[in-house]
Protein backbone atom coordinates (compact mmCIF):
# COMPACT_ATOMS: atom_id res chain seq x y z
CA UNK A 1 0.00 0.00 0.00
CA UNK A 2 2.91 2.25 1.13
CA UNK A 3 4.20 1.83 -2.40
CA UNK A 4 1.29 2.05 -4.50
CA UNK A 5 1.59 5.86 -2.33
CA UNK A 6 4.50 6.47 -3.29
CA UNK A 7 4.19 5.54 -7.26
CA UNK A 8 0.95 7.55 -7.49
CA UNK A 9 2.79 10.64 -5.73
CA UNK A 10 5.65 10.31 -8.27
CA UNK A 11 3.54 10.05 -10.87
CA UNK A 12 1.17 13.15 -9.78
CA UNK A 13 4.93 15.12 -9.59
CA UNK A 14 5.70 13.93 -12.82
CA UNK A 15 2.77 14.88 -13.93
CA UNK A 16 2.58 18.48 -12.75
CA UNK A 17 5.96 19.05 -14.82
CA UNK A 18 4.65 20.19 -17.96
CA UNK A 19 2.26 22.51 -16.36
CA UNK A 20 5.13 24.16 -14.69
CA UNK A 21 7.50 24.45 -17.29
CA UNK A 22 4.01 26.22 -19.71
CA UNK A 23 3.46 28.30 -16.50
CA UNK A 24 7.34 29.01 -16.43
CA UNK A 25 6.95 29.77 -20.16
CA UNK A 26 4.22 32.19 -19.71
CA UNK A 27 5.99 34.35 -17.82
CA UNK A 28 8.49 36.46 -20.19
CA UNK A 29 11.86 38.01 -19.60
CA UNK A 30 12.02 41.35 -18.33
CA UNK A 31 10.98 43.38 -20.41
CA UNK A 32 8.44 42.53 -22.94
CA UNK A 33 6.45 45.86 -23.16
CA UNK A 34 7.25 49.25 -23.36
CA UNK A 35 8.50 50.87 -19.57
CA UNK A 36 6.64 53.94 -18.79
CA UNK A 37 9.05 56.54 -17.34
CA UNK A 38 7.11 59.14 -14.71
CA UNK A 39 8.82 62.75 -14.44
CA UNK A 40 7.67 65.16 -11.65
CA UNK A 41 7.75 68.29 -13.49
CA UNK A 42 6.26 69.96 -17.03
CA UNK A 43 8.31 68.98 -20.09
CA UNK A 44 11.45 71.03 -21.54
CA UNK A 45 13.24 71.08 -17.41
CA UNK A 46 16.79 69.60 -16.28
CA UNK A 47 14.45 66.51 -15.12
CA UNK A 48 12.41 66.15 -18.50
CA UNK A 49 15.74 66.34 -20.22
CA UNK A 50 17.81 63.69 -17.95
CA UNK A 51 15.17 61.15 -18.56
CA UNK A 52 14.53 61.65 -22.48
CA UNK A 53 17.91 61.91 -22.75
CA UNK A 54 18.66 58.62 -21.16
CA UNK A 55 15.60 57.12 -22.01
CA UNK A 56 16.75 57.53 -25.64
CA UNK A 57 19.84 55.29 -25.41
CA UNK A 58 18.10 53.25 -22.57
CA UNK A 59 15.38 52.12 -24.80
CA UNK A 60 17.53 50.60 -27.17
CA UNK A 61 19.47 48.45 -24.61
CA UNK A 62 16.00 47.45 -23.54
CA UNK A 63 14.78 46.61 -27.17
CA UNK A 64 11.77 47.83 -25.67
CA UNK A 65 10.02 51.64 -26.37
CA UNK A 66 11.03 53.96 -22.87
CA UNK A 67 7.80 56.42 -22.63
CA UNK A 68 8.25 59.55 -20.59
CA UNK A 69 5.31 60.54 -19.21
CA UNK A 70 5.50 63.97 -17.44
CA UNK A 71 3.14 64.49 -13.94
CA UNK A 72 3.81 67.73 -12.63
CA UNK A 73 2.47 68.97 -9.06
CA UNK A 74 2.53 68.45 -5.64
CA UNK A 75 5.88 69.52 -5.30
CA UNK A 76 6.38 65.91 -6.95
CA UNK A 77 4.02 64.39 -4.83
CA UNK A 78 1.57 63.56 -7.31
CA UNK A 79 3.82 61.57 -9.51
CA UNK A 80 5.40 60.05 -6.47
CA UNK A 81 2.53 58.97 -5.08
CA UNK A 82 1.26 57.44 -8.59
CA UNK A 83 4.08 55.62 -9.03
CA UNK A 84 4.41 54.52 -5.56
CA UNK A 85 0.53 52.65 -6.04
CA UNK A 86 1.63 51.24 -9.90
CA UNK A 87 2.28 47.38 -10.11
CA UNK A 88 5.73 46.29 -8.96
CA UNK A 89 7.29 44.90 -11.99
CA UNK A 90 9.67 47.43 -13.63
CA UNK A 91 7.15 48.90 -15.89
CA UNK A 92 6.53 51.89 -14.21
CA UNK A 93 9.59 54.03 -13.21
CA UNK A 94 10.09 57.60 -11.42
CA UNK A 95 12.58 60.33 -12.04
CA UNK A 96 13.25 61.28 -8.05
CA UNK A 97 14.83 64.36 -6.72
CA UNK A 98 15.94 65.37 -3.24
CA UNK A 99 12.68 67.11 -3.19
CA UNK A 100 11.01 63.77 -3.59
CA UNK A 101 12.49 61.42 -1.62
CA UNK A 102 14.50 63.67 1.12
CA UNK A 103 13.00 67.46 1.60
CA UNK A 104 9.25 66.86 1.24
CA UNK A 105 8.76 64.16 4.47
CA UNK A 106 10.05 66.87 6.24
CA UNK A 107 8.58 69.92 4.84
CA UNK A 108 4.83 68.36 4.74
CA UNK A 109 2.86 67.25 7.79
CA UNK A 110 0.96 64.87 5.98
CA UNK A 111 2.67 63.44 2.58
CA UNK A 112 0.67 60.98 0.54
CA UNK A 113 3.71 58.69 -0.09
CA UNK A 114 6.45 57.07 1.83
CA UNK A 115 9.60 58.01 0.02
CA UNK A 116 11.44 54.84 2.61
CA UNK A 117 8.61 52.68 2.18
CA UNK A 118 6.63 53.06 -1.36
CA UNK A 119 9.67 53.49 -3.39
CA UNK A 120 12.61 51.57 -4.20
CA UNK A 121 16.44 53.11 -5.01
CA UNK A 122 17.82 52.37 -8.53
CA UNK A 123 20.17 54.45 -9.33
CA UNK A 124 21.17 58.33 -9.42
CA UNK A 125 20.94 59.19 -12.44
CA UNK A 126 22.91 62.82 -11.98
CA UNK A 127 23.86 65.44 -10.33
CA UNK A 128 22.58 69.56 -11.04
CA UNK A 129 24.89 71.87 -8.79
CA UNK A 130 23.40 74.59 -7.39
CA UNK A 131 25.69 78.24 -8.15
CA UNK A 132 25.06 81.44 -6.25
CA UNK A 133 23.73 84.29 -9.12
CA UNK A 134 23.04 88.44 -8.37
CA UNK A 135 21.67 90.47 -10.71
CA UNK A 136 22.68 93.58 -12.52
CA UNK A 137 21.51 95.56 -9.34
CA UNK A 138 23.92 94.05 -6.86
CA UNK A 139 27.48 95.62 -7.75
CA UNK A 140 29.27 92.60 -6.22
CA UNK A 141 31.91 90.53 -7.53
CA UNK A 142 32.86 87.41 -5.11
CA UNK A 143 30.85 86.01 -2.38
CA UNK A 144 32.57 88.26 0.59
CA UNK A 145 31.10 91.13 -0.87
CA UNK A 146 27.66 89.76 -1.48
CA UNK A 147 27.19 88.73 1.91
CA UNK A 148 28.90 91.74 3.67
CA UNK A 149 26.50 94.03 0.98
CA UNK A 150 23.30 91.39 2.55
CA UNK A 151 24.47 91.98 6.38
CA UNK A 152 24.77 95.59 5.54
CA UNK A 153 21.10 96.10 4.06
CA UNK A 154 18.77 97.13 6.89
CA UNK A 155 16.39 93.67 7.36
CA UNK A 156 18.45 91.75 4.91
CA UNK A 157 17.67 90.65 1.54
CA UNK A 158 14.96 89.04 -0.74
CA UNK A 159 16.48 85.98 -3.12
CA UNK A 160 14.41 84.18 -5.76
CA UNK A 161 13.81 80.62 -5.66
CA UNK A 162 12.34 77.87 -8.34
CA UNK A 163 9.81 77.22 -5.44
CA UNK A 164 9.31 76.47 -2.18
CA UNK A 165 10.88 73.22 -0.85
CA UNK A 166 13.08 72.88 -4.01
CA UNK A 167 16.94 71.99 -3.73
CA UNK A 168 17.47 75.88 -5.40
CA UNK A 169 15.21 77.06 -1.77
CA UNK A 170 17.03 74.82 0.50
CA UNK A 171 20.64 75.81 -1.00
CA UNK A 172 20.05 79.76 -0.21
CA UNK A 173 18.74 78.68 3.06
CA UNK A 174 22.05 76.54 3.96
CA UNK A 175 23.92 79.49 2.85
CA UNK A 176 21.50 81.89 5.07
CA UNK A 177 22.37 79.98 7.97
CA UNK A 178 26.26 79.02 7.09
CA UNK A 179 27.34 83.02 7.04
CA UNK A 180 24.33 84.48 9.70
CA UNK A 181 22.42 86.04 6.77
CA UNK A 182 19.03 87.77 6.71
CA UNK A 183 17.64 86.70 3.71
CA UNK A 184 13.76 86.78 3.14
CA UNK A 185 12.70 84.06 0.34
CA UNK A 186 10.28 84.84 -3.09
CA UNK A 187 9.64 81.30 -4.80
CA UNK A 188 8.51 81.37 -8.00
CA UNK A 189 7.12 78.59 -9.74
CA UNK A 190 9.99 77.44 -11.64
CA UNK A 191 13.84 78.25 -12.70
CA UNK A 192 13.13 80.23 -15.71
CA UNK A 193 10.68 83.22 -14.33
CA UNK A 194 12.77 83.72 -11.41
CA UNK A 195 16.03 83.97 -13.25
CA UNK A 196 14.12 86.58 -15.71
CA UNK A 197 13.37 88.64 -12.70
CA UNK A 198 16.58 88.26 -11.05
CA UNK A 199 18.11 89.36 -14.56
CA UNK A 200 15.61 92.17 -14.73
CA UNK A 201 16.53 93.39 -11.27
CA UNK A 202 13.08 93.13 -9.53
CA UNK A 203 15.27 90.76 -7.13
CA UNK A 204 18.91 90.53 -5.91
CA UNK A 205 20.08 87.09 -6.53
CA UNK A 206 18.87 83.19 -6.42
CA UNK A 207 20.80 79.85 -6.32
CA UNK A 208 20.25 78.01 -9.65
CA UNK A 209 21.42 74.85 -11.49
CA UNK A 210 23.29 75.18 -14.68
CA UNK A 211 20.79 73.34 -16.84
CA UNK A 212 18.55 76.40 -15.87
CA UNK A 213 20.93 79.18 -15.37
CA UNK A 214 24.01 78.92 -18.31
CA UNK A 215 22.07 80.52 -20.42
CA UNK A 216 21.37 83.75 -18.45
CA UNK A 217 25.15 83.25 -17.36
CA UNK A 218 27.07 83.35 -20.29
CA UNK A 219 24.52 86.23 -21.67
CA UNK A 220 25.93 88.00 -18.77
CA UNK A 221 22.34 88.70 -17.64
CA UNK A 222 23.44 87.08 -14.25
CA UNK A 223 26.93 87.03 -12.32
CA UNK A 224 28.03 83.59 -11.28
CA UNK A 225 29.93 84.18 -7.22
CA UNK A 226 30.44 80.56 -6.46
CA UNK A 227 29.06 76.89 -6.87
CA UNK A 228 27.94 75.18 -3.97
CA UNK A 229 30.01 72.23 -5.30
CA UNK A 230 33.38 70.44 -4.01
CA UNK A 231 35.29 71.20 -7.04
CA UNK A 232 34.87 73.96 -9.58
CA UNK A 233 32.46 73.06 -12.75
CA UNK A 234 34.07 72.61 -15.75
CA UNK A 235 31.95 74.51 -17.10
CA UNK A 236 32.46 77.24 -15.35
CA UNK A 237 35.86 77.25 -14.50
CA UNK A 238 36.35 81.04 -13.32
CA UNK A 239 33.44 80.28 -10.39
CA UNK A 240 35.33 79.50 -7.21
CA UNK A 241 33.42 77.18 -4.85
CA UNK A 242 31.96 78.06 -1.58
CA UNK A 243 34.96 76.54 0.32
CA UNK A 244 37.00 78.39 -1.83
CA UNK A 245 35.27 81.72 -0.28
CA UNK A 246 35.63 80.24 3.11
CA UNK A 247 31.97 78.20 3.66
CA UNK A 248 33.33 74.48 2.75
CA UNK A 249 29.92 73.48 4.38
CA UNK A 250 27.95 75.29 1.67
CA UNK A 251 27.57 71.89 -0.91
CA UNK A 252 23.73 71.32 -2.51
CA UNK A 253 22.64 70.13 -5.70
CA UNK A 254 19.33 68.68 -7.14
CA UNK A 255 19.83 64.93 -7.37
CA UNK A 256 17.63 62.69 -9.66
CA UNK A 257 17.53 59.72 -9.29
CA UNK A 258 15.61 56.64 -10.51
CA UNK A 259 13.30 54.90 -8.57
CA UNK A 260 10.65 52.16 -8.70
CA UNK A 261 7.50 50.76 -6.62
CA UNK A 262 9.02 49.31 -3.17
CA UNK A 263 8.33 44.97 -3.72
CA UNK A 264 9.75 45.13 -7.32
CA UNK A 265 12.03 41.98 -7.46
CA UNK A 266 15.86 42.46 -7.11
CA UNK A 267 16.58 40.70 -10.16
CA UNK A 268 14.43 43.50 -12.45
CA UNK A 269 15.76 46.25 -10.22
CA UNK A 270 19.36 44.91 -11.24
CA UNK A 271 18.47 44.50 -15.09
CA UNK A 272 17.18 48.05 -14.94
CA UNK A 273 20.52 49.46 -12.74
CA UNK A 274 22.74 47.88 -15.12
CA UNK A 275 20.56 49.00 -18.31
CA UNK A 276 20.27 52.85 -17.03
CA UNK A 277 24.13 52.67 -15.82
CA UNK A 278 25.34 51.64 -19.18
CA UNK A 279 23.15 54.37 -21.06
CA UNK A 280 24.52 57.04 -19.13
CA UNK A 281 28.14 56.21 -19.80
CA UNK A 282 27.58 56.01 -23.43
CA UNK A 283 29.95 59.20 -24.73
CA UNK A 284 27.28 60.56 -26.75
CA UNK A 285 24.79 60.62 -23.95
CA UNK A 286 27.26 61.47 -21.28
CA UNK A 287 28.67 64.46 -23.30
CA UNK A 288 24.78 65.66 -23.64
CA UNK A 289 23.89 65.93 -20.25
CA UNK A 290 27.49 67.41 -19.48
CA UNK A 291 26.78 69.99 -21.75
CA UNK A 292 23.38 70.93 -20.97
CA UNK A 293 24.98 71.18 -16.82
CA UNK A 294 23.94 68.08 -15.33
CA UNK A 295 27.22 65.91 -13.89
CA UNK A 296 26.42 62.12 -14.67
CA UNK A 297 26.36 59.21 -12.20
CA UNK A 298 25.34 56.18 -12.72
CA UNK A 299 25.97 53.83 -9.27
CA UNK A 300 24.22 50.99 -7.52
CA UNK A 301 20.93 50.76 -5.70
CA UNK A 302 22.87 50.33 -2.68
CA UNK A 303 25.54 53.37 -2.99
CA UNK A 304 22.20 55.84 -3.88
CA UNK A 305 19.96 54.45 -1.11
CA UNK A 306 23.04 55.34 1.52
CA UNK A 307 23.05 58.95 -0.32
CA UNK A 308 19.66 59.50 0.22
CA UNK A 309 20.19 58.40 4.09
CA UNK A 310 22.81 60.83 4.31
CA UNK A 311 21.17 63.93 2.70
CA UNK A 312 18.34 62.99 4.94
CA UNK A 313 19.73 63.27 7.88
CA UNK A 314 21.77 66.65 6.62
CA UNK A 315 19.11 68.43 4.97
CA UNK A 316 16.06 66.85 8.13
CA UNK A 317 18.65 68.95 10.28
CA UNK A 318 18.31 72.30 8.67
CA UNK A 319 14.49 72.24 8.07
CA UNK A 320 14.04 71.62 11.39
CA UNK A 321 16.20 74.03 12.61
CA UNK A 322 14.62 76.85 10.52
CA UNK A 323 11.02 75.49 11.11
CA UNK A 324 10.52 75.12 7.61
CA UNK A 325 7.06 73.91 6.90
CA UNK A 326 4.77 73.66 3.56
CA UNK A 327 1.24 72.72 4.90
Amino acid sequence: MIAIRRFMAVGLSLAALPWLAATAAAEPAFPSKPVRWVVPYAAGGGSDFLARSIGQALSARLGQPVVVDNKPGGNTAIAAAETARAPADGYTVLSADNGTLVFNPALYKTLSYNPAKDLAPVTLLGRFPMILVVGPGMNVSNVQEFIARAKARPGGIAYASAGAGSPHHLAMELLKVEAGLNMVHAPYRGAAPALADVAGGQIPAMMVDLAAGAGFIKGGKVKALAVANPTRLPQLPDVPTFAEAGYKNVEAAALVGMVVPAGTPPDIIATLNRQVVAAIREPAVSKRLVDFGVEPVGNTPAQYADLLRSETTRWHKLIRDLKITLD
